[in-house]
C-alpha cells in the first residue's frame, strides 16, 4: 500500500516529520498504476491530505490556492476509477465548504454551475457515482456559502429534483439529493422561491412516505424539517395537517432512526408554531381540513378525549399556525392515545414530546410545568385506551416519567425549578387524593402512579435540597398510601423510601405515622369496613422506610423496629382467630413487615432467627396428600397459597440481606421448607376451578396467579440459597426434581397458559413477525434476561450487562425505544419485595411480571443445578431440552416456539456461566463427552438461527463451552464452524458462525486460542469482504473480538487487517449510502462504519507502544481516525475519541499535545453521554500527567467547560477526578487562584427568567436560616453588597446546584489540608502566605456554606472553619503583631456555628460544630474565660446535658435525636473537652476552662472508652441475649445492630480521650486515679474531687487499665500494615498515650502478666520492624520505663537465683537492641545495611537506646548482669568499629559508655567477671585501633581517635578492676606513646595520656600507669630528635606540670620536680628561644605547686642551670604581655608574673 508524499503531516492532533505547505496534487497516472485494491487507499490518502491542507490554510492562503484546490476537487469528482465513495465525497465536500466559507467566493458560481453540469449530463452507474459526489458537494457548498448563491438556488433545486427520477435505483444518491436540498433550503431560507419550495415539499413528502429505503426517508424528513424551520410557506394549518399525517405514518416504521427523524421534524414545526398568546380556541383550526382528521377527532372523542375539539371555525388557508402549549401537546396526545397507534409510534411520539420540550425556552417549560404534567398524567397516562392494555400502560408510564423526570426535571429545570415542579406535583396531584374539594376531581390511579414516579426522580436529583418540601411531601404520601390500588401503594411506598433517603430526619416520623395508621386500620379489620387494602399500603410503606435504616443509622429507631416485629409476630399468632379474608390480610401485613425488617441485617435478625425459622416452618409445613388437598375448599386452597407466597417473600428478603447467617444448617432447614412448598404446588396444579371473587384473598388474583407467584418465589429462594451456600448446594438440589420442574416452566411447549388476545389473533391470522414485537407483557413465556441483543446477568453473576457497544448513545440515554426491545415491561408493583432492595447490586431495573419472573428464576435455578448433577442426569436433561425445542407442537405455535428457543439458549448460556465460575454458585462440571456433544449440537443449531438475538446468546454460550471443554473440543468446534461457513451460503448462518469464532477466541484468550488464530483470521478476513451486510457486519465485529483477546499474538496480522478495514471504510457497500435498498436498510440499524472504527481501535491496542516505531501503519491509522473525527455519526466520533485516547497513551510524542487537548474540548459539551464520558476520560488521563500543561494548551474556555459539565451532571465522577488531580498538582503554587475559583463556584449566580408561579420560587440565596444575630446580619450584608447592587432585570437569582457547590467546598477543604501540611513543614511557605492573605474570603465562603439550607454544605462550611482555626489559630496579625490574625473574625465564626445548634439541625452538623467550638477555644483567640461567650456556654451546656440522666439529651435547641445520633454528638462533646484538656498542658488559660468540669469529664471519658472497648471486642454480645427475655432493655438486645455505626463515632474520638486521661495521669491528679479505679468521689471542693481512700496502685492495676490498654493495643495491631501518613501519625499518638498508661500508678503489675507481656512484646517487635524512628523512640522509652518499674528491679542484688521475671527483662532489652540493630550498621548478624540513614533523629534514637540499656543493666539481677554487660560492650565496640558512626554517633555514645563503665566497676574490685569483661573490652578496642591505623578508609583516622578516647575512658573509669601489671594496659600505653609521632593522632594521644596522668584519686593501677608513663614522657620532652609532627611536646609538658599539682605534698612533689624541671630546661636548651615563653610558664606552675620543694630543687642546681632558668623566664616575656605574643601565651603569662614576683623575693 502506498501513502502519497504530498500528505500533510498534521491530522487533528497528529504530527509527523513529513510536514509541507506545498499544494497537494493528485497523480492520476501513479494511482492507476497501483493494484485496484490499493487505488482506493491512495485516493483516500490524497483526499485526506487535501482536506487537512485546506483546513490548515489561513484565510488568505485559501483564496490564493482556491483555483488549484477546486481543480483538484473536480478531478476527483470526474474520476471513473476509482469512483468517489462516501468517504471521498465527504472529504471533497468539506474542502468545497472550507474554501468558500473562509476564502473569497469568486469561483462560487462557476463551481456550482460545473457541478450542475455533472448532475444534468450522463447516464449509467459510473455517471451516477459522479453525480452522487456532485450532489453532495453542492449541498456542502450551499451549506457554507449559500447566502451568496441565492440566485442559483432555484436552478440547483430544480436540477436536484429532476435527478430524483433517474436515481430510483440508487438509495445513496436519493438520500444525498434530499440532504443537498435541505442544505440549500437551510442556507437561503426565506429567499427560496415558493414554487420550488412546494415542489421540494411534495417530493420530500412522497419519498418519506413511499420510499422503501430508510436512508431516503431520514433524508427526506431532514429536508422537510429544514423547510419548516427556514421558510414560512408551510406555516398554515393545511400543510401542518398534511405533514402530521405523514409523520404518523413514518412513526410506524420498524427502523428507529426513521422514527427519530420523523419525531424531530414534527417537533420542529410544533416548536415553531408555539405562541404564548395563542388561545385554546384556535386549536380546532388545526383539525378541519380532511375527512381523515375529522374521523380522527371523532375517534378521539369516542375514546374519552375532550369533545370540544370537534367544534371548528371555517377554514382559513392562509392563517398562520399558532398553537398554545396545551393545544400543542394535544396534537401529540391525540395520536398517542389512538388504539390503532403501534408501540413504535408511541415511542416516536414520546421522543417528539422530549424534543418539543427541549426546543421550547426553559422558562416556558418551567412556568407551565403543572400544565405539562397534568397533560401527560391525565390526558395520556390515564386515558382508557392506554390503561386497558398492560404493556401499553407500562411503556407509557415509563415514557411519561422519563419526559417529566429526566428530560424536564434534569435537562431543562434548574434546582429551583425542580423544587417548584415537585411542589406542583404534590399540591396538584397527590394532595387531591382523597378528594378535598368538589371542583377538583380525584386523580386517576394511573395519574397518581405516574406522579409518584416523577416525584421520586425529582427527590433523587434534589437530595438534601428537598428539605423545604419535607412536611408537605410526608403528609401527601401518608394520604396516598391509603389508596385502594395496589399499584399506587407500591409506588407511594417507593417514593416514601426515596424521600426518607434524601431527608433522613423524616425517617422516624414517617415510620411512626405508618405504624400508627397500620395499627388503627388493623383495629377496623373486624368491623366490616374494607380496610385490608389500606393495611397493606401502610405495611408496604412502613417496610420500605424501615429497610433504609442501615443506610441512615443516625436516624433509625430500634424501638420502632422492635414494635414492628412484635406487631408482625402477634398478627401471625392471632390470624387463626379470624375468617380467611381477614386472616389473609393479617398474614400478608405480617410477612411484609418481617421482609422489611430483614433489611436491618444480621445483627438484628440473628437475635430472632430461631423465632423466624419457627414462623417460616409453620407457614411452609409439609403438605398433606394429594387426595386430601383435592378435598379442601377452593377458598382454603387460595388462602394456603397466599400464605406461602407471603412467607416466601420474607425468606427471599432474609437471604438477600443476611447471607452471613446462612450456615449449612440454616440452608438445609430452608431447603426442606422449599421442598414442602414444591410438593404443595404439585398437589394442586391440576385444581383449576374458578374461585368466586368474594372468596379470594386478593380479588384481582385467581388461584393460578397465586400459584405462579409461589413458583416464582420458590425458584428465587432456591437460586439464592445455592449461591449463598455452595458447600450445601448439592444436598439442596437433590431434595427434589428441580431440573424437571424448572424446565417445565421455561421450555415445555405446552406450559404457557397465559396468552394475550393480541398475540392469539396475530398467530391465528398468520401474521406473526417475531417474538420481540408481541408487546403483550407475556411473550409466550419469554425470559426477561434477553432483550434483543442485550443479555442481563443472572443472579449471583459477577459480570455486568452484555450490551453491544454500537447501540446509539441517545437511545440508551433517553430510553424511549427500550420498551420495544422486549414484549415485557417491568414495573414496581410486580414484586413488592424489591421495595427493600432498590440501590443494591442487581436491583436497579424494574422487576418483570410474575409469570416472566417465574421463567427467569427457573432459568437461574436450572443454571446452578445442571452442573452439579451426575453426567447421566445432565445428558438426559439436555436431551429433553432438545426434544422441547424440536417438538412438533411448536410448529403450530410460532410464538411459543420462538420463546422456547430463546429460553433454552439463555438457560444453556447461564449454565455455562455457572460452570465457568462467573457466578457465586458452585461451578460444578459439564465436561463429560456425551454432555459436551449434546450441548454442541444444541448450540450449533442455535448459531445458524434466523433471529440474530438468539444467535447472540448462542455464540456467547458456545465460547464458554469451548473454554471449559479443552483444546480437543475447541479444535473440533472451530473446524465445524469453518466448514459451515464454507458450505452454508445462508447469510445468517455465516454471520452466526463468524461471531462464534470471535467469541471462542475471546473467551479462551490469546494464549489458549493462539493455535487457532491463523485459521480464524483467514476465515474472518474473507467474511469481512462479503457483500451481504449481515455477514460483513458480524465478521468485522468478530475480528475485533479476536484482536482484543489475542493481544500481542495478533501483531503479525495487524497490517493486513488494517488494510482490509481501510478498504472497507472506503467502500459504499459497507455503509448506509449503498445503492441497494436491503444493504442500506441493514446498515442503518447495524452500522458497519462503527464496527470498522472499533476495529481500528482494537488494532491500536494490539500495537501498543510499537505504534511509535511503525510509521506506515501509524500514518494510515491517523488518516482513518481523522476521518472518524468528522463523521456525521455520533457513535463513530465516540470511537475516534477512544482511538485518540489510546494513541496518546501509547505514542504521545506522535501527536500534537495542544491540538489533541483542543480536540477534546468540544466533546465535553456533547449532548451524547457516551461521547462526553470518553472525552472526560481522555482529559483526565492528560491532566494526571500535567494539569497546567493541559490548561495552557487548551482554549480559554476549558475551565468553564469543566465546571459546566459538573453543573450538568453533579454526580459525574470523571470530571471530579480531573479537578481533584488539578488541585493536587497546583494547590501549593496556585493557592490564590484556587481560592478564587472555589469562591466563584460557591457564589456564582445563574439568572433565569421569572417564573410566574402561584407560589414564590425557592432560591438558594434565601435559604439561610434566620440566625437572630446582628453579627450574621452584618456579615451577610457585606457579603451580598455587590450582588444586590447588580441589576437583574426580570430574573430571579439562583445559585449553582448544591452538589456542585459542595464539591467546590470540598476542593477548598482539600486545598487547606495540603497548605496546612506545607506550613507545618515550612513556616515560611508561599502557599501559606497566599492563604493567609485570602483568609477573609475563605471565612466568608465558609460562613455562606454553613448557613445554607443543605446539610452537606453546612458541614463543609464548618469543616473549613475548623481547618482555618487549626492552621491560623495562633498566627499573629501581620499588621498588628500584638493581636492574632483570626481575632477580627470571631463574630463571623461564632455566627456560623449558631445554625448548627438550631432545632432544624442534624446530628452530623451539631457534631462538626462541637468540634469547631473546641478548636476555637483551644486556638487562643480569646483567653479570658468570661469573654468566651456562647461558644463555651454551648460546650458546657452540652456536657451538662449528657451528664444528666435525661433520656433526650440536647445540644442547644437540637432535641429529639435518636440514640445513635445522641451517641455521635456525645462523643463529639467529650472529644472536644478532651482536646481542651490536652491543650491545657501547654496553654495556661485553658486550665481555668477545663478545671471546673474535670470531675465530670473523667468518668465520662472512661465510660466512653469502656463502651468503645465493649463494642470493639464483644461484637456478638447481642447473640447471647435471648430474644424472649422481655426484661432485657432494647439497647442491650440490639447492641450489635448499631455496633458498626457507633464504632465509627468512638473510633474518631477515643484517642483524644486516652490522651486526656494520660495528661491527667501526668499531672498526678487525685480524681483521675479514683476514676480509673471506678470509685466515686465522696465530695468535691471547687471542682476538685476529694479522694475517698488511698490505694496502692503499684500492685494492682486500676479498674479501667485494661480498657485503656486493650483499645490502644488493638488499635496498634490493626494499624500495623497501614503506611499512610495519617496512620503513622495516629500510631505515634497511640504509643505516646500508651507510654503514660503503662505507669505503675495505673497499670500496677498487670502489664507483667505473661500473656499480656508476650503479646505486647510481639506488637512492639512488629512496630520496630515496620515503623519509623519516632515510633521506635517511643517504644524504647516504654521499654525503659517497664524495665525500671519491673518487680524484679526491687530485689536485692546479691540474690543468687533465677526469677520468672528475668525473661521479661531480657525481652525488654531485646526490643531496644532490635531498635539499635535497625539503625546501627554492622550490629545485626546479617550483612544487610541499616534501614535508616544516620540522621539527627536516628542519632537521637541511638543515644536513647544506649541510655536505656545502661539504665536497664543497673536493675538486672546480679546473676544475669554479665550477659547484658557483654551485650552492651559489644554494641559500644561495634559503634567504635563502624566507620559511618564515627562522626555523629560516637560523640553521643562516649558519655554513656563512661557512665556504663563506672556503673559496672563500682564496688567490683574483687569481681573477676567484671575484670574479664573490662579486659575483653580493652582487647577489642586495641584490635579496632590496630585496624584503624592502617588508614584503609576515610573514616579510619576518626575511628582511631575515637578508640583512643574510648580506651582512655575505659582506663580512667574502670582501671580499679584491672591488676597493675595488666599487659593490655601496657600495650595500650605503648600504642598511645607511638601515636605521639603519628600525624592526625598525636594531639588526641597527648590529651589521652594527660587524662591518664591526672586521674584522682588513683588506684594501684593508676599509679602503675603513671609510673610507666612519666619516664617515657620525660624522654619524649627532652629528646628533641624524636618526631613531633603535631607539636604535642607542649601538651605533654603541660600535662606533666599539671601532674605535679595532683601529687600530695612532700616527697612525691620533690621527686617529681627533680624529674620534670631538668627535662623542661633541657628541652628549652635544645630548641631555643621559641619555647622560652612556654617553658617559663611551666616553671612558674611548678613553683606555685610547691614553693618549698621548688626552692630545694633550684638550690641543688648548678649556677649555670639557675642562670639559664632565669634567662628562660626573663626572655620568655612573662612580665610583658604586649610584646606581640599570641593570645594563649598572654593568658598563661598572668599567673607567671605573680609567681615570678614571689620567686624574686626568695
Amino acid at each position: 500500500m502506498s501513502v502519497t508524499e504530498t500528505h500533510v503531516a498534521t491530522t487533528n492532533g497528529v504530527s509527523s516529520s513529513n510536514g509541507t505547505a506545498s499544494q497537494p496534487t493528485l497523480d492520476v497516472s501513479r494511482m492507476h498504476s497501483l493494484p485496484s485494491e490499493q487505488q482506493d487507499l491512495y485516493l483516500l490518502t490524497f483526499t485526506a491530505s487535501l482536506d487537512e491542507h485546506v483546513r490548515s490554510l489561513a484565510k488568505d492562503g485559501v483564496s490564493i490556492q482556491q483555483t488549484h484546490i477546486t481543480k483538484e476537487l473536480f478531478q476527483v469528482i470526474e474520476l471513473s476509477s476509482p469512483a468517489p465513495t462516501r468517504v471521498i465525497r465527504n472529504s471533497i465536500g468539506r474542502c468545497f465548504a472550507e474554501i468558500f466559507a473562509r476564502g473569497d467566493r469568486r469561483l462560487l458560481y462557476e463551481s456550482i454551475n460545473e457541478l450542475l453540469g455533472i448532475i444534468n449530463t450522463g447516464k449509467g452507474d459510473k455517471e451516477s457515482r459522479k453525480k452522487h459526489a456532485a450532489v453532495h458537494c453542492l449541498g456542502e457548498i450551499f451549506r457554507a456559502a449559500g447566502d451568496s448563491a441565492i440566485s442559483l438556488s432555484s436552478l440547483t433545486s430544480s436540477s436536484l429534483i429532476r435527478l430524483l427520477k433517474s436515481a430510483q435505483n440508487h438509495v445513496g444518491l436519493r438520500g444525498a439529493i434530499f440532504k443537498a436540498l435541505g442544505k440549500t433550503v437551510g442556507s437561503v431560507q426565506g429567499s427560496i422561491d415558493e414554487t420550488i419550495a412546494r415542489e421540494i415539499w411534495k417530493q420530500a413528502r412522497a419519498s418519506a412516505s413511499g420510499d422503501k429505503a430508510a436512508y431516503v426517508q431520514i433524508s427526506a424528513c431532514e429536508c422537510l424539517q429544514e423547510l419548516v424551520k427556514g421558510t414560512t410557506h408551510f406555516d398554515n394549518a393545511s400543510d401542518f395537517e398534511a405533514l402530521k399525517s405523514l409523520i404518523w405514518k413514518l412513526c410506524e416504521s420498524s427502523v428507529a432512526p426513521v422514527r427519530r427523524s420523523a419525531a424531530s421534524c414534527l417537533a420542529s414545526i410544533l416548536v415553531k408554531s408555539y405562541a404564548e398568546d395563542a388561545s385554546d380556541k384556535s386549536a380546532p383550526k388545526v383539525k378541519k381540513f380532511s375527512k381523515a382528521s375529522k374521523r380522527q377527532s371523532m375517534a378521539i372523542s369516542a375514546d374519552g378525549d375532550e369533545t370540544a375539539r370537534a367544534d371548528s371555525p371555517s377554514r382559513v388557508s392562509t392563517a398562520k399556525l399558532g398553537l398554545s402549549l396545551s393545544d400543542l401537546l394535544r396534537q401529540l396526545s391525540a395520536q398517542y392515545i389512538r388504539t390503532s397507534t403501534s408501540n413504535k409510534a408511541r415511542a416516536a411520539i414520546a421522543q417528539c414530546y422530549s424534543k418539543v420540550l427541549l426546543g421550547l425556552d426553559s422558562t416556558i417549560v418551567e412556568k407551565h410545568y403543572a400544565l405539562i404534567a397534568e397533560h401527560l398524567l391525565v390526558d395520556v397516562l390515564s386515558n382508557s385506551s392506554i390503561s386497558y392494555n398492560r404493556h401499553r400502560l407500562l411503556s407509557t408510564r415509563n415514557s411519561v416519567q422519563k419526559i417529566l423526570g429526566d428530560v424536564v426535571g434534569h435537562k431543562i429545570l434548574g434546582e429551583t425549578g425542580q423544587v417548584n415542579a415537585a411542589r406542583a406535583l404534590i399540591n396538584n396531584v397527590l394532595k387531591n387524593y382523597p378528594q378535598v374539594a368538589k371542583e377538583k376531581a380525584e386523580p386517576h390511579k394511573q395519574a397518581l402512579t405516574g406522579a409518584l414516579g416523577v416525584l421520586a426522580s425529582l427527590i433523587q436529583r434534589l437530595g438534601s435540597a428537598f428539605n423545604v418540601l419535607g412536611d408537605t411531601c410526608r403528609e401527601a404520601l401518608a394520604q396516598v398510601l391509603q389508596h385502594p390500588s395496589y399499584t399506587v401503594q407500591i409506588h407511594a411506598s417507593y417514593c416514601l423510601r426515596i424521600f426518607t433517603l434524601a431527608c433522613p430526619h423524616y425517617l422516624i416520623p414517617c415510620a411512626s405515622i405508618c405504624l400508627n395508621s397500620l395499627n388503627r386500620e388493623l383495629g377496623f379489620l373486624t368491623t366490616g369496613r374494607q380496610t385490608s387494602r389500606r393495611c397493606i399500603g401502610f405495611a408496604n410503606g412502613l417496610a420500605a422506610v424501615l429497610s433504609i435504616s442501615p443506610m441512615q443509622p443516625l436516624y433509625s429507631s430500634i424501638e420502632i423496629s422492635s414494635r414492628v416485629l412484635s406487631l408482625a409476630t402477634n398478627l401471625l399468632k392471632s390470624s387463626s382467630n379470624f375468617e380467611l379474608r381477614i386472616s389473609g390480610a393479617q398474614v400478608q401485613v405480617a410477612w411484609i413487615l418481617i421482609g422489611g425488617l430483614m433489611a436491618l441485617g444480621p445483627n438484628f435478625v440473628k437475635i430472632h432467627l430461631s423465632q423466624l425459622l419457627l414462623l417460616w416452618k409453620n407457614a411452609l409445613p409439609k403438605p398433606l396428600t394429594k387426595e386430601n388437598t383435592a378435598q379442601r375448599q377452593a377458598a382454603e386452597i387460595n388462602f394456603l397459597t397466599h400464605v406461602r407466597e407471603c412467607a416466601l417473600g420474607s425468606i427471599i428478603s432474609f437471604l438477600e440481606f443476611n447471607n452471613k447467617l446462612v450456615t449449612t444448617d440454616i440452608s438445609r432447614r430452608l431447603a426442606i421448607m422449599l421442598q414442602n412448598t414444591t410438593d404443595f404446588l404439585n398437589n394442586i396444579t391440576s385444581k383449576r376451578d374458578a374461585i368466586d371473587v368474594s372468596q379470594r384473598i386478593t380479588p384481582a388474583l385467581q388461584l393460578q396467579d397465586l400459584l405462579l407467584m409461589v413458583r416464582r418465589r420458590v425458584f428465587q429462594c432456591y437460586t439464592k440459597l445455592v449461591n449463598l451456600s455452595p458447600l450445601a448446594s448439592g444436598e439442596i438440589l437433590t431434595q427434589s426434581n428441580l431440573l424437571s420442574i424448572s424446565m417445565a416452566v421455561f421450555a415445555d411447549p405446552e406450559n404457557h397458559a397465559q396468552s394475550s388476545l393480541g398475540s392469539s389473533i396475530a398467530q391465528s391470522a398468520g401474521t406473526f413477525d417475531g417474538i420481540w414485537d408481541i408487546a403483550d407483557n407475556w411473550g409466550f413465556g419469554l425470559t426477561g434476561y434477553v432483550r434483543e441483543l442485550v443479555i442481563r446477568p443472572i443472579p449471583g453473576e459477577h459480570n455486568p450487562v452484555l450490551r453491544p457497544h454500537w447501540l446509539p448513545g441517545d437511545v440508551r440515554a433517553c430510553g424511549f425505544d427500550d420498551a420495544l426491545s422486549s414484549p415485557i415491561c417491568g414495573a414496581r408493583e410486580h414484586d413488592s419485595v424489591y421495595l427493600c432492595m432498590y440501590g443494591r447490586d442487581g436491583f436497579e431495573e424494574l422487576p418483570d411480571p410474575p409469570a416472566t419472573e417465574a421463567v427467569n428464576s427457573a432459568i437461574g435455578l436450572f443454571a446452578v443445578a445442571l452442573p452439579l448433577q451426575a453426567p447421566r442426569v445432565q445428558e438426559g436433561v439436555l436431551e429433553q431440552l432438545a426434544t422441547f425445542v424440536s417438538a412438533s407442537s411448536l410448529q403450530r405455535d410460532p410464538g411459543r416456539k420462538a420463546a422456547v428457543t430463546v429460553n433454552v439458549a439463555m438457560a444453556l448460556l447461564a449454565a455455562l456461566k455457572v460452570t465457568g465460575s462467573e457466578t457465586l454458585a458452585a461451578p460444578g462440571d459439564l465436561k463429560h463427552p456425551a454432555v459436551e456433544k449434546i450441548l454442541q449440537e444444541l448450540l450449533q443449531a442455535l448459531i445458524v438461527h434466523q433471529d440474530e438475538c438468539i444467535r447472540n446468546v448462542a455464540y456467547e454460550a458456545l465460547g464458554r463451552l469451548c473454554n471449559i471443554s479443552g483444546n480437543t473440543f475447541t479444535t473440533s468446534e472451530v473446524g465445524v464452524l469453518i466448514d459451515t461457513i464454507v458450505s452454508n451460503r445462508d447469510p445468517n448462518a455465516r454471520a452466526g458462525c463468524a461471531m462464534a469464532l470471535g467469541s471462542i477466541h475471546s473467551l479462551l484468550g490469546g494464549m489458549a486460542a493462539g493455535y487457532h488464530l491463523k485459521s480464524i483470521h483467514g476465515v474472518l478476513m474473507s467474511l469481512c469482504k462479503d457483500p451481504h451486510p449481515a455477514v460483513h457486519f458480524w465478521a468485522i465485529e468478530a475480528m475485533s473480538k479476536v484482536a482484543d483477546s489475542a493481544g500481542l499474538t495478533f501483531s503479525p496480522y495487524v497490517s493486513s487487517t488494517l488494510g482490509m478495514l481501510a478498504q472497507l471504510w472506503t467502500c459504499d457497500t459497507h455503509n448506509e449510502e449503498s445503492a441497494s435498498v436491503a444493504t442500506s436498510n441493514t446498515e442503518i440499524e447495524h452500522p458497519t462504519s462503527d464496527i470498522i472504527a472499533h476495529g481500528i481501535d482494537c488494532m491500536i491496542n494490539v500495537l501498543g507502544p510499537d505504534l511509535q516505531d511503525i510509521s506506515k501503519v501509524r500514518d494510515l491509522i491517523f488518516i482513518l481516525v481523522k476521518q472518524f473525527d468528522i463523521d456525521d455519526m455520533s457513535i463513530i466520533r465516540a470511537e475516534s475519541l477512544r482511538c485518540w485516547e489510546h494513541i496518546s497513551m501509547y505514542a504521545s510524542r506522535q501527536i500534537d499535545f495542544s491540538t489533541y487537548v483542543r480536540r477534546l474540548q468540544p466533546d465535553l459539551n456533547s449532548n451524547q453521554a457516551n461521547i462526553r464520558d470518553i472525552a472526560i476520560d481522555g482529559l483526565y488521563n492528560l491532566m494526571r500527567r500535567d494539569a497546567e500543561a493541559v490548561l495552557g494548551a487548551a482554549n480559554v474556555q476549558l475551565e468553564d467547560q469543566i465546571w459546566a459539565v459538573l453543573n450538568d451532571s453533579p454526580s459525574q465522577q470523571g470530571i471530579k477526578n480531573c479537578l481533584e488531580v488539578w488541585l493536587g498538582q497546583t494547590s501549593l503554587t496556585k493557592t490564590d487562584q484556587w481560592i478564587t475559583r472555589c469562591q466563584n463556584i460557591v457564589t456564582k449566580i445563574a439568572s433565569k427568567s421569572v417564573v410566574e408561579a402561584v407560589q414564590p420560587a425557592i432560591t438558594q440565596t434565601q435559604a439561610a436560616p434566620d440566625l437572630q444575630d446582628e453579627e450574621v446580619a452584618g456579615f451577610a450584608t457585606s457579603n451580598n453588597a455587590k450582588e444586590e447592587n447588580q441589576p437583574v432585570p426580570d430574573a430571579v437569582q439562583e445559585l449553582l446546584p448544591w452538589r456542585v457547590r459542595a464539591f467546590a467546598v470540598d476542593c477548598l477543604s482539600h486545598l487547606l489540608a495540603i497548605v496546612g501540611r506545607d506550613i507545618q513543614l515550612d513556616p515560611g511557605s508561599s502557599a501559606g502566605h497566599a492563604l493567609q492573605n485570602r483568609i477573609a474570603d475563605v471565612i466568608r465562603l465558609a460562613f455562606l456554606s454553613s448557613t445554607s439550607d443543605v446539610v452537606e454544605l453546612r458541614i463543609g462550611g464548618l469543616k473549613l472553619i475548623d481547618q482555618i482555626l487549626t492552621i491560623f489559630g495562633r498566627t499573629p496579625d501581620p499588621d498588628f503583631a500584638e493581636a492574632l490574625l483570626l481575632e477580627q473574625y470571631q463574630a463571623q465564626i461564632s455566627s456560623a456555628l449558631t445554625p448548627a445548634f438550631a432545632a432544624d439541625s442534624s446530628a452530623e452538623l451539631a457534631s462538626e460544630a462541637v468540634n469547631v467550638c473546641g478548636t476555637f477555644i483551644a486556638a487562643g483567640l480569646v483567653t479570658d474565660v468570661d469573654r468566651m461567650g456562647r461558644i463555651l456556654k454551648l460546650l458546657v451546656s452540652a456536657l451538662q446535658s449528657f451528664t444528666s440522666d435525661a433520656e433526650d439529651s440536647a445540644v442547644g435547641d437540637l432535641k429529639g435525636l435518636s440514640a445513635n445520633a445522641q451517641t455521635m454528638v456525645k462523643m463529639a462533646v467529650l472529644s472536644a473537652w478532651a482536646e481542651l484538656q490536652v491543650a491545657s498542658t501547654e496553654q495556661a488559660y485553658l486550665v481555668d476552662v477545663v478545671k471546673p468540669h474535670i470531675a465530670k469529664l473523667t468518668p465520662l471519658w472512661l465510660e466512653s472508652l469502656q463502651e468503645f472497648a465493649r463494642l470493639r471486642f464483644e461484637p456478638d454480645i447481642s447473640s447471647s441475649t435471648a430474644s424472649g427475655n422481655i426484661n432485657s432493655s432494647l439497647d442491650t438486645m440490639y447492641s450489635a445492630l448499631n455496633r458498626q455505626t457507633l464504632l465509627k463515632f468512638y473510633q474518631d474520638s477515643w484517642l483524644n480521650l486516652v490522651d486526656a486521661i494520660a495528661s491527667l495521669i501526668d499531672q498526678d491528679s487525685d480524681f483521675v486515679f479514683d476514676a480509673l479505679d471506678g470509685k466515686t468521689a465522696e465530695g468535691t471542693v471547687n471542682g476538685t474531687v476529694i479522694k475517698a481512700s488511698d490505694i496502692n496502685y503499684r500492685d494492682e492495676p486500676a479498674a479501667f487499665f485494661f480498657v485503656l490498654f486493650g483499645i490502644s493495643f488493638e488499635a496498634l495491631m490493626t494499624r500495623a500494615n497501614n503506611d499512610t501518613p495519617e496512620a503513622r501519625e495516629q500510631t505515634l499518638g497511640i504509643l505516646l498515650a500508651l507510654k503514660r498508661i503503662l505507669r505503675p500508678s495505673v497499670s500496677g503489675n498487670a502489664i507483667y502478666q505473661d500473656n499480656v507481656f508476650s503479646e505486647t512484646m510481639e506488637l512492639f517487635d512488629r512496630l520496630v520492624l515496620t515503623d519509623g524512628l519516632q515510633v521506635q523512640a517511643v517504644i524504647v522509652d516504654i521499654a525503659r520505663n517497664l524495665c525500671l518499674a519491673h518487680p524484679s528491679a526491687n530485689e536485692a542484688d546479691g540474690e543468687d537465683h533465677f526469677s520468672d521475671d528475668i525473661e521479661q527483662l531480657f525481652e525488654l532489652t531485646r526490643i531496644v537492641v532490635l531498635v539499635l540493630a535497625g539503625v546501627l550498621p554492622n550490629l545485626a548478624e546479617d550483612t544487610l545495611v541499616a534501614r535508616h540513614q544516620l540522621s539527627e533523629e536516628a542519632v537521637s534514637l541511638i543515644r536513647l537506646s544506649l541510655e536505656t540499656l545502661v539504665d536497664a543493666s543497673n536493675i538486672f539481677p546480679s546473676i544475669i548482669k554479665t550477659d547484658l554487660h557483654a551485650c552492651i560492650i559489644h554494641i559500644f565496640a561495634t559503634i567504635l568499629g563502624t566507620g559511618r558512626c564515627q562522626e555523629l554517633v560516637v560523640p553521643q555514645a562516649l558519655p554513656i559508655f563512661r557512665r556504663f563503665i563506672q556503673s559496672i566497676t563500682r564496688n567490683a574490685a574483687e569481681d573477676s567477671i567484671v575484670t574479664d569483661q573490662v579486659r575483653g573490652c580493652l582487647q577489642r578496642f586495641l584490635s579496632i585501633l590496630a585496624y584503624a591505623q592502617r588508614r584503609e578508609t576515610e573514616a579510619s583516622l576518626a575511628c582511631a581517635k575515637n578508640n583512643l578516647l574510648a580506651s582512655t575512658i575505659l582506663l580512667t573509669s574502670g582501671s580499679s578492676v584491672l591488676p597493675p601489671n595488666e599487659s593490655l594496659i601496657t600495650k595500650l600505653l605503648d600504642e598511645m606513646l607511638e601515636c605521639l609521632h603519628d600525624v592526625g593522632l598525636a594531639k588526641v594521644a597527648a590529651n589521652c595520656l594527660r587524662s591518664l596522668l591526672l586521674i584522682t584519686p588513683r588506684s594501684g593501677t593508676d599509679e602503675a600507669i603513671a609510673r610507666y608513663l612519666i619516664p617515657r614522657l620525660l624522654l619524649f620532652i627532652g629528646d628533641t630528635t624524636q618526631e613531633d609532627p603535631e607539636k604535642t611536646r607542649s601538651l605533654v609538658a603541660r600535662a606533666l606540670t599539671t601532674f605535679v599539682t595532683t601529687l600530695s605534698q612532700g616527697t612525691q612533689i620533690s621527686t617529681a620536680l627533680c624529674l620534670i624541671l631538668p627535662a623542661l630546661l633541657a628541652r628549652a636548651a635544645a630548641v631555643g628561644n621559641d619555647v622560652f615563653p612556654e617553658t617559663a610558664a611551666r616553671l612558674l606552675e611548678l613553683a606555685s605547686a610547691d614553693q618549698g620543694g621548688f626552692k630545694g630543687v633550684v638550690g641543688q642546681m648548678s649556677a649555670e642551670q639557675r642562670a639559664f632558668m632565669e634567662q628562660v623566664i626573663r626572655e620568655g616575656g612573662v612580665g610583658a604581655g604586649a610584646h606581640g605574643r599570641d593570645e594563649r601565651a598572654a593568658e598563661e603569662a598572668e599567673p607567671t608574673i605573680a609567681l615570678k614576683l614571689n620567686f624574686g623575693g626568695v
